[in-house]
């Protein structure tokens, strides 16, 4: 299974001026991770602190993936990065000394 760490923010265009109402729109975004949480499709997820971003590690394939973030557009920009395991970067030395 593979694993990405992923990058988030919201789009500011999307974020309401009235405090009640970006609230409502936090806890909403809120719920749908924490149904991902459940899932065990995310296995870490953060806010960072003064932001309206941060960072989710997801596991899955591809199309999981796509389809967990698909679900937050047009509200969340993503950067998605594949991680290599340690065995997969041991495996790739092994390939360069031959």
């Amino acid at each position: 299974m593979a694993k990405y760490l992923i990058t988030w923010k919201i789009d500011q265009a999307k974020i309401p001026l009235d405090p009640k109402q970006r609230g409502e729109g936090w806890g909403f975004l809120l719920s749908m991770v924490k149904q991902d949480i459940e899932k065990k499709l995310t296995t870490d997820w953060g806010a960072f602190v003064g932001e309206a971003s941060g960072y989710s590690v997801l596991e899955g394939s591809e199309v999981e993936v796509m389809k967990a973030l698909q679900r937050y557009v047009p509200y969340c920009v993503f950067k998605v990065h594949p991680i290599a395991t340690v065995r997969q970067v041991e495996e790739m030395l092994e390939a360069l000394a031959g």
